[in-house]
Order: structure tokens, then sequence, then C-alpha cells
């Protein structure tokens, strides 16, 4: 609620929530509407609600079949706000994240337990690219966070923002002398929860990159330049949230090269004796074991005397059977983590339309009753409460298997009501649940949001230069304007020119590995043209995997963009067009051949739709050749289930993540991750 609305009319609210049983949120932030059975989740609500603040998708367009908002036009030609209170750049990287997130959902026949829906499956499928989607999501959102928060302490360690760290420490030290620590933390807790001004007052905010985490002080980013203010690196981007983005992909793949290297047996007492001039011309013709992704283990246990086959090693299939079997919880896990962390991130700091002071509010009055307890208990007791809660967990383990066996039978489900989401978080999303929730209101309006800008293949790299807001509202640093501006742009002075007799042993010379790398490369290059080539043929004489892999891999010339309404993409193999119709009586999808023929092949209401899962146009050992070998775009599919169960299979969707977003956003289905 702002503070500038009329007290009577807050009043005459409160009287009317009173009288209606109106759950807490709807109290504490009155523009929460309430839940009907046509709009099951708060989700759902919150897409049909009158928002007071309004963007370019807020505004009802009923008058044609939707309202296009620049789905083919540049980013600065997209009107600004789409959504109101939620700057352009921002909403694009939740779309962007939540399209690398997103891969299969199913319809969920209840309403969940935490009023939101898109929450993970406990069933949820294992994939190599979704543990790497998760991992890369992990430290976009908690890793970043973590090494800021280590930054601000290094901050106040450093004495170099002399007074802030000299309130902190009397604050701190009077606490300490009257034994008032405990209840000091947790009132400053509240503080910062509720009146968030008192974040950046305590904690003035500075780019992660710019500061040193030994020190406190300034020092270079490790790109070279302040391109962006929220990443390790400080790397220029085209886009907000691109540069940790790229960040994330490049942490998860150096975890990979550091697993591979290691599968390799990649040391110093494995390689010869002498320098590289040295070394035999085979070691120069062979190429990185690394780059080679298999038998890679079994290779170097063979060449050592070992026999690593599962008749010799007993404990090679359990091994991986094991490993293998752990996969799904470990990836459910960081799902979960950084679920956590993004709720508790948006019930600190809400983003439009969900509310603002309801979440803050039940967080800090689940601190009163502690800080009011810690203000009578002594040390003595603290420690004596602590110790005792130790022991019991300790050695109590007959008395709470007994107890859990009870909560069990008599409450089968209480381990899901105890959940944060269920429970303190209940009604706080996830950011995939927030991108859905935006994704819902520009469909309930009739003006789906433009998809994100492209940063594929034939995008231009982002500017080697300091962002246009570096170095402002930095006096707070113990640092002069010239040491700031030196440490956020590049460095000015250009790499040195050899001499004229020096440029050819300058130049770098290409290496055997290079070379025969470059020849396997142009070998399976030929292969992949030479199957696709041949699809045309299996596919007309009624092969499956033939018809599926047709348009896969588009010329650049073949790429055309469209949407929101007609989406070109294959059926069976044949070229059409994908339509969504939301004029009819009942919204529907329909797929037509392109022959100017207007009959649908099929048919499916939106809101008949169970399922939908990404699909890739090749599998992903395949993709990882094609990739490759020849460095350009494959076009994905996917596979649409509906309430009787057909199964449709899209292939070659050009505009797949944006077709997706569109067809779960429409409907009234309240989904599931799977």
């Amino acid at each position: 609620m702002s503070t500038d609305e009329p007290k009577s009319d807050f009043g005459a609210l409160l009287d009317q929530n009173l009288a209606q049983d109106a759950p807490m949120n709807s109290l504490i932030d009155p523009e929460v509407p309430e839940l009907s059975p046509d709009q099951p989740t708060e989700s759902h609500a919150l897409a049909q609600a009158d928002h007071f603040e309004k963007g370019a998708s807020q505004m009802q367009h009923f008058e044609t079949e939707v309202k296009d908002l620049g789905w083919n036009e540049k980013p600065e030609d997209v009107p600004a706000p789409l959504v109101g209170g939620l700057d352009n750049e921002e909403l694009w990287t939740l779309v962007r994240r939540f399209n690398k997130q997103m891969y299969h959902i199913k319809a969920l026949a209840e309403p969940p337990l935490g009023g939101l829906d898109l929450n993970i499956a406990d069933e949820e499928e294992f994939s190599p690219d979704k543990l790497r989607a998760n991992m890369e999501r992990m430290y976009t959102t908690v890793i970043i966070g973590m090494v800021g928060f280590g930054k601000h302490i290094a901050r106040l360690r450093s004495w170099r923002e002399q007074k802030r760290t000299a309130y902190f420490l009397a604050a701190y030290s009077i606490a300490w002398i009257f034994d008032f620590i405990v209840p000091l933390i947790i009132a400053f807790l509240i503080t910062l929860i509720v009146y968030p001004p008192a974040r950046s007052f305590c904690f003035p905010p500075a780019p992660i990159a710019l500061i040193d985490s030994k020190t406190g002080g300034i020092q270079k980013p490790a790109a070279g330049v302040l391109g962006s203010d929220n990443t390790l690196t400080g790397a220029p981007e085209k886009h907000q949230g691109e540069a940790a983005e790229q960040e994330a992909s490049n942490f998860v793949s150096g975890l990979a090269s550091i697993a591979l290297t290691s599968a390799t047996g990649k040391h110093p007492q494995g390689d010869p004796h002498g320098t590289d001039e040295e070394a035999s011309s085979l070691e120069k013709a062979t190429p990185d074991p690394a780059t080679l992704a298999m038998g890679l283990h079994e290779a170097k246990t063979k060449s050592k005397g070992g026999n690593p086959s599962a008749t010799h090693d007993k404990t090679k299939q359990p091994m991986s059977d094991a490993m293998w079997a752990k996969t799904r919880p470990v990836m459910h896990g960081i799902a979960d983590v950084a679920d956590g962390w993004e709720r508790f991130a948006n019930a600190l700091s809400p983003t439009a339309p969900f509310p603002k002071n309801g979440p803050r509010i039940k967080l800090a009055a689940l601190l009163v009753p502690v800080l009011l307890v810690s203000c009578v208990t002594s040390s003595y007791m603290f420690m004596k409460a602590n110790t005792f809660i130790f022991g019991f967990t300790f050695f109590g383990d007959p008395i709470l298997q007994k107890g859990a066996t009870w909560l069990n039978r008599k409450f089968p489900h209480w381990q899901k009501l105890l959940e944060i989401r269920n429970t303190i978080l209940k009604g706080v999303p996830t950011n995939a649940q927030l991108t859905i929730t935006l994704l819902r209101i520009g469909e309930a309006n009739k003006a789906p949001l433009p998809p994100p800008p492209s940063t594929g293949l034939t995008s231009s790299p982002p500017p080697e230069r300091a962002h246009d807001t570096a170095g402002e509202d930095l006096e707070h640093l113990d640092a002069s304007h010239q040491e700031i501006q030196a440490a956020i742009h590049a460095d000015p002075t250009p790499p040195p020119v050899p001499p004229k007799d020096d440029v050819d042993a300058a130049k770098p010379k290409k290496k055997h590995g290079s070379r025969i790398l470059g020849f396997f490369r142009g070998t399976a290059r030929f292969g992949v043209e030479t199957v696709l080539g041949t699809d045309r043929v299996k596919a007309a004489a009624g092969s499956t995997p033939a018809r599926n892999r047709l348009g896969v891999l588009p010329k650049a010339t073949e790429m055309e963009a469209s949407g929101p309404v007609e989406f070109p993409a294959r059926y069976k193999g044949n070229k059409g067009r994908l339509y969504i119709s939301t004029m009819a009586t009942s919204p529907c999808i329909c797929w037509t051949k392109e022959d100017k023929n207007i009959n649908p092949v099929f048919s499916i209401a939106i809101p008949d739709i169970q399922e939908i899962k990404k699909v890739g146009g090749f599998g992903w050992k395949a993709k990882l050749v094609v990739g490759w070998a020849t460095a350009r775009e494959i076009v994905d599919g996917i596979v649409i289930v509906d309430k009787e169960g057909n199964e449709r299979h899209l292939t070659a969707i050009q505009l797949r993540e944006e077709l997706f977003n569109r067809l779960i956003a429409m409907g009234p289905q309240m989904w599931e991750s799977w």
C-alpha cells in the first residue's frame, strides 16, 4: 500500500477484508487480489488484476488478435516500460534465464500449497544439460551474492571507510559491554528487512569487481574495464545480466574441464622430460586428450598396465550406479538452494506486481519473539540451551524416529507443510514464478511480452568500454576520483608493436595438433552435410528420425523471424506454421502447411494442453558434433500433449522459446516443472 492513500479508503478496505475473512497478505498489501476457481493461484490472480502502475503490456488490447509490442524490433524501439515498475532490461534478464531453466512442464490437478505454481517436481527428470543450467543459476544467484557480501565485510574490516567502520565498532562495543550482542544483531536484521533504505545506508553499494577481497580497496577489474556492476570480472555486456550469465557458463565449463583433465591423468609426472622444443614430434602432433571425451580414465589405467574392465574391477559398475543414482537428488538440491535464495531476495526486494510490504513484515514478525527472548536470556542460558539441543539430537535418535513415524502416520505430508515456500515465504515467488506471472500479464491483456534481444552467433560483441554509469555514487569509497577512473576504464596504452624484422617471428605458428583437429572438423562437417542431404530421401520413404531432422540446421538465408501469432515450424517433416488464436470462443493453436490450404492439420484448445516438453533436433552427442563441425545454430522443437494423451511433435521451430512461453502463459493451467 502506498503511503499517500487516504486513511478512510484503507479503513474501508480493512473492514471489507475482515468481513470476508481475507488472508493476511491482503490486509498488508491491499493490491493483492483474492483467489477464485478461475484464478487458482496468486500468479493467475495478479495477472488479471488492475495494477496501479502500468506498462505497455498492461494496457488492454481487445480490438485485435494480439498487440505486437515489438517482437521483431530493436530494443530501443520497444515501448518502455513493458511492465509497470520494472525496467525492460531487467524483464529481459528474467525471461532469458527463464528460457534456460524451463525444459519440461506438466499441468497440476490441484492448486499448489504455496499459492504459486511452477515449482520443481519431486520426481524431476535428470539430464546433464539441466544440471548445468541449475549450476549456472546457482552461480548467478548464490555465488555472486555471497562474494558481494564477503567484499562488504572486507570493506568494513579494512578501515578504509573510517566513519562507517567506527559506527559499527561503537555499536558492537557498547553491546558487548552490556552483554547485548544477540539482541543488537536481531534488531539490526529487523531494521534491514523492514526499512530498505537502511540497507544502502549501512552497506553503500559498489561494483563487486572493483573491490579487492583482501584489502577492501579499489582494484582493476579482471576484465580490464568496468563494463558491468554485478559480476565478478566486470566484463562488458550489451544487455543487462549477460556478463553474469557468461561468467556462470564459464564457471561450469571450468569445473567440467578440471574434472575432465583429472580423468585423463594430466600430471607433470606423466610428461616427458625436457622443454617443448625437445618434445617428440609425435607428442606435438597428438591433440590434447582433454578434447576427447570418451574412455579417458580407461585409457589412463591401461597405459599404466592396469585392466579397468568390469571383469577385473568389481567396483566399477557399483560405483557408477551409485553416482548416477545421486545425480537427481544433487541436481534437485542445487535447485532448491537457488530457489530459496531467490525467494528471500524477492521477499526483501519485491518486484512488481507482487506485494511490497507483506513478505517483509512477515519475516520481521518472526524475529520479534526471538528479539524479546534474547533480551532476557543470558549467555550462559544461551549456551546451555544450544548444548542441550545438540545432545538431544545426537543421542535421542530412537525418540526422534518414533516421532517421525507418528507424524508420517497422522500427517502424511507434514514435511511439505513445513517447507519455507509453504510457510514463512508463502506467496513469495522464485524468479521463474515471477517471470511466468509477468508473461501471464501480457497474455491477459492480449499484449504478449516481446522476447529478449538476440545474442546469437550473428550478434556483435559488447563494446570494450566502461558502462555509462560506471564510477557514479562511489564517493564513500576510500579512493580519489583519479584512482576510480583509472580502475573502471580500459588501459589506454596500446600493445607494443614489434619491429619489422620481428613481425614474422611474432606471428603465431600453427601447431600440428590444430591441423589434425582442423582435418577432423572438416571431415565431420562433410559427414554431417552428407547425412542431412540424404534425410529428404529417407523422410520421403517414411523414416521418422529423418523427418524430425529436416530443417533443424537452417542456413543464414533461411532464418526468418515471426510471432507473436504465427511461428514457422515443421510437423512430420512438412513445412508449415503454427498459429495461436485468441479471437475464437476458446483460445487454441493450430498447424497448417505452407500450401495456401487454410484447413489446419490439427488444432488443440489451450486449456486442453497437459504437457509441454522442449526436445532437440539432434541427440545430445550428435548436437555436440554438429555444432562443433558446422558452427551453425541448431533449431530445436517441442512436444505438446493434450488431455487425451495425443502427442504433437513440432520440429525446426526458430522461435521455440517464445512459443513455449506463450503456451504456458495463456491458459488457466497450474504447471509443475519436470
